[in-house]
């Protein structure tokens, strides 16, 4: 049985211990890179996008249907001799499959890998009923063998290094083995399943279609184990989720499309194998097979009525959002989810195995959009993450007290900068004046000591904008100014550099004075209501109408008010008037230079090295990439691209503050392969990386310079 975490001091001890792990650490941090280097050659003689799309939107077709589909299932099934069956839930599903070993007379199981059956913990079921069960899935019986559940859900056993598994190997086999030598290993491994094949009553199995059009499962796999334990023994039993019905073979083969490249990276998988019906099986008294299909609901089908939820119902188990997430690539699948691991993990945790397995995990998420990108059926995984979170929440029936100051302060847009005025006298025992907080009390040091600080600015931007902004007779174009916390109250240079260069170019820009925080550390924590008002006040102090534009120098404000916007009014049912007009409007800055401006080329080359950072919410949130690294270069700039560039810094908001240990180690991976190409200068486009890439590089006594694109710019253009 796994055991996930319940509150968070267990939780972050558990994160500690699988931080100092270095050959878990090392081996994902390699598979994460390699992965996303990979991923696009499989898909280059094919449209991802399209075929994702048509997958997601035939998806969503089905999920209200899915008894109905059952039912014709069923039907066809029976005909061609299946016996099938529902289970309300893991228990039921459980007993069902012992009761059938039982009628059998059943000793011996073999096993192909299934989540379905991870997810009821069927071994410990049977085991517990005097039943010898083996995996024959390799990385599956490798964990089975370490008494652990697997840590992703494409490559179970992925966190073990080759010694580990010599010395399980040994410890099964009782003979001294040669752990460098991994053919040999995988020579031992069929060599002590091959005969378990044999002597097996009963072959148990998951499946990734139920084809309901003619009651046929397919199974996709990589190793010949799921053939040999649904043909060879007398009895196959397999156990699908009813989110696996498709209603035809077509459906079927449209996602096979996406399914081994999006887990594995290969065009199409080992072993393809289609099942219908009871086969011819010598021995058995009809000479059939017995054969039995086993539904499992454990939450599906209420989740297939649920508004907001059903959509992760497409969910297709490639394993990619794990495959791509910085924070799976530091603690691995048994710290970042319970049975299912990695984004989907942590949503269908909550429905699958109760909040208290959930609790946790759930606010682990940075919020990078890795996983959504690559999600081969479209799922907004991170939306979908901070709207269990809220459940989990609701649920819980308590308010965590961080969530109610956050809410109480931040809904007072005048207490709210209040506060952050003081700051700037709070903090001067710590700053001595100067613009960093360079050392931490010592209390808080050992966590969040891996970067110094930003001071909080004595005169925010919008102190400054009336001397700096200038009144220009016929404008080329009108621009409101959407700073953000960041910009108005730390790093109001940034702004400046965006006046100065407006003013220029006869660009008249203005600072609604009623602005306020974008909203996006509520919804990050999950505060949906003081996310709503904020978005209120914002769309009040924002009149569209009278811009031709509005730019945003934070790539997480933009992403925010672009997109979660909409969702938020949406799903309130109650969408303001302003709504559409404001959202034509905001653009982020690197697209409106590159677009809207034009940022002029210049003839003269500097001899300065520019390395870049993709801010997640830039790349993946609002699909901007080329335009920056584009300005870079028409300023005059050498561009040095750097390994990982597009991958987070591990700031998060608020998730480097509660998650330090994980945040620190993302920004170390980051910084060392920016050191490796040793840039005078890194840009990008978030004040909040910003913050979290030059508090690192400081920390190292590093020489690079850390700006926001719109400072490098300014420096070509006045």
């Amino acid at each position: 049985m796994i055991r996930t975490a319940q509150d968070m001091s267990s939780y972050k001890k558990q994160l500690r211990e699988a931080l100092e792990d270095s050959f878990l650490r090392s081996a994902l941090d390699k598979f994460n890179t390699v992965y996303r280097k990979n991923r696009p050659n499989v898909y280059k003689e094919i449209d991802f996008c399209q075929i994702r799309d048509s997958i997601a939107q035939n998806k969503d077709s089905l999920i209200p249907y899915l008894e109905s589909l059952f039912d014709e299932f069923k039907v066809n099934a029976e005909k061609a001799g299946t016996i099938v069956h529902r289970a309300k839930d893991a228990k039921e599903a459980n007993e069902i499959i012992a009761a059938i070993a039982r009628e059998n007379g059943v000793q011996r199981i073999v096993k192909s890998k299934s989540m379905t059956a991870e997810e009821t913990f069927l071994n410990d079921h049977l085991e517990k009923d005097g039943y010898e069960v083996t995996e024959t899935d390799l990385g599956e019986w490798i964990i089975q063998l370490k008494h652990e559940g697997p840590s992703h859900m494409v490559m179970p056993a992925i966190h073990l290094s080759r010694y580990q598994v010599g010395e399980l190997f040994e410890a099964q086999t009782h003979q001294k083995l040669d752990s460098e030598n991994i053919d040999k290993l995988v020579k031992v491994a069929r060599t002590e399943l091959r005969p378990r094949f044999i002597s097996a009553d009963m072959g148990i199995s998951g499946a990734n279609f139920a084809i309901a059009d003619s009651g046929t499962l397919g199974l996709v796999t990589n190793e010949g184990n799921m053939r040999l334990a649904t043909t060879l023994p007398k009895v196959h039993v397999a156990l699908v989720g009813f989110d696996k019905l498709v209603s035809n073979l077509t459906s079927a083969l449209e996602i096979l499309k996406l399914l081994p490249r999006n887990a594995t990276g290969q065009a199409i998988t080992s072993y393809v194998t289609w099942i219908k019906g009871a086969n011819e099986r010598l021995g058995n008294p009809s000479d059939q097979k017995v054969m039995h299909v086993i539904f499992l609901d454990n939450g599906r089908l209420s989740l297939s009525k649920d508004p907001v939820f059903a959509e992760s119902l497409r969910c297709i188990r490639c394993g990619a959002c794990a495959n791509v997430c910085p924070i799976y690539s530091k603690v691995g699948g048994h710290k970042f989810g319970h049975v299912y691991i990695g984004a989907i993990g942590l949503i269908l945790t909550l429905f699958y195995h109760g909040k208290e397995n959930d609790r946790a995990i759930v606010k682990n998420c940075i919020n990078c959009q890795a996983c959504k990108e690559v999600c081969p059926v479209a799922i907004d995984l991170p939306h979908l993450i901070k709207k269990t979170y809220a459940r989990v929440i609701e649920e819980e029936g308590k308010t965590p007290p961080k969530n109610m100051l956050m809410s109480r302060v931040m809904k007072n847009r005048k207490l709210f900068h209040f506060i952050l005025r003081q700051s700037y006298l709070a903090q001067q025992p710590v700053t001595l004046g100067g613009p960093t907080i360079r050392h931490l009390p010592a209390f808080l040091e050992k966590a969040h000591g891996f970067r110094t600080l930003p001071a909080i600015t004595r005169t925010p931007l919008r102190d400054q904008f009336n001397a700096l902004a200038e009144t220009i007779e016929n404008p080329r174009l009108r621009i409101a100014l959407f700073a953000g916390c960041a910009i108005d109250f730390i790093y109001p240079e940034q702004g400046r550099a965006l006046m100065n260069m407006m003013n220029g170019a006869k660009v008249q820009v203005d600072f609604p004075m009623d602005q306020t925080c974008c909203g996006l550390p509520a919804m990050m924590a999950a505060e949906e209501g003081t996310a709503k008002e904020i978005a209120q006040q914002n769309l009040r102090a924002f009149n569209p109408d009278r811009y031709d534009h509005i730019v945003t120098l934070c790539a997480s404000c933009a992403s925010h008010l672009t997109h979660n916007y909409e969702k938020i009014f949406k799903e309130a049912g109650d969408e303001p008037g302003r709504l559409p007009a404001f959202h034509s409007k905001v653009i982020d800055f690197s697209s409106f230079m590159d677009q809207v401006f034009p940022f002029p080329e210049t003839v003269k080359e500097k001899n300065v090295r520019v390395a870049y950072h993709a801010p997640c919410h830039l790349c993946r949130g609002l699909q901007v990439t080329d335009q920056p690294r584009e300005l870079i270069k028409k300023a005059g700039y050498l561009y040095v691209p750097s390994e990982d560039e597009d991958v987070c810094c591990g700031f998060g908001g608020s998730y480097s503050v509660d998650f330090p240990e994980i945040s620190s180690q993302i920004l170390k991976k980051k910084l060392d392969n920016l050191e490796a190409v040793n840039p005078d200068i890194l840009v990008t486009d978030c004040p909040g990386c910003i913050l979290q890439l030059s508090g690192g590089l400081d920390k190292r006594g590093s020489a690079i310079r850390v700006m926001h694109i719109a400072e490098l710019l300014e420096r070509a253009f006045t």
